[in-house]
Order: structure tokens, then C-alpha cells, then sequence
């Protein structure tokens, strides 16, 4: 899936959202859609989520 489409169907959950919810449905799907987008990411990244939350002191005890 290119790009473009996935922020064509990102937009347009957007929209919809605003539309029917108003804008706090507009906020709420933004910042779920900005969650998801880091999680996929790390995944995508083949970063461990567990090593990403535990901060940068994990290795050091």
C-alpha cells in the first residue's frame, strides 16, 4: 500500500470524524492515528517496545 493512499484513508477518518464527532472526535482520532503510527513504526523498525518504554538506563543495571 503506497503512501499516498494510506494518508488519503488517514484524511478522509479525519474528516469523517470532524464531521459526525466534532472536533473532539477530530482530536481523539488524530491522536490514536499518531499512536498507532509510532507503533507501527518501531515494529516496522524490528525496535523492541519494551526496550523503547524502559528508557536508556535499562541496559546500564
Amino acid at each position: 500500500m503506497s503512501t499516498a493512499l494510506v494518508g488519503m484513508i488517514a484524511g478522509m477518518a479525519l474528516g469523517f470524524a470532524g464531521w459526525l464527532g466534532g472536533f473532539g472526535a477530530f482530536l481523539l482520532v488524530a491522536a490514536l492515528g499518531a499512536v498507532g503510527f509510532v507503533l507501527g513504526r518501531l515494529v516496522d523498525d524490528g525496535t523492541d517496545i519494551r526496550d523503547f518504554l524502559g528508557g536508556r538506563d535499562r541496559g546500564r543495571r
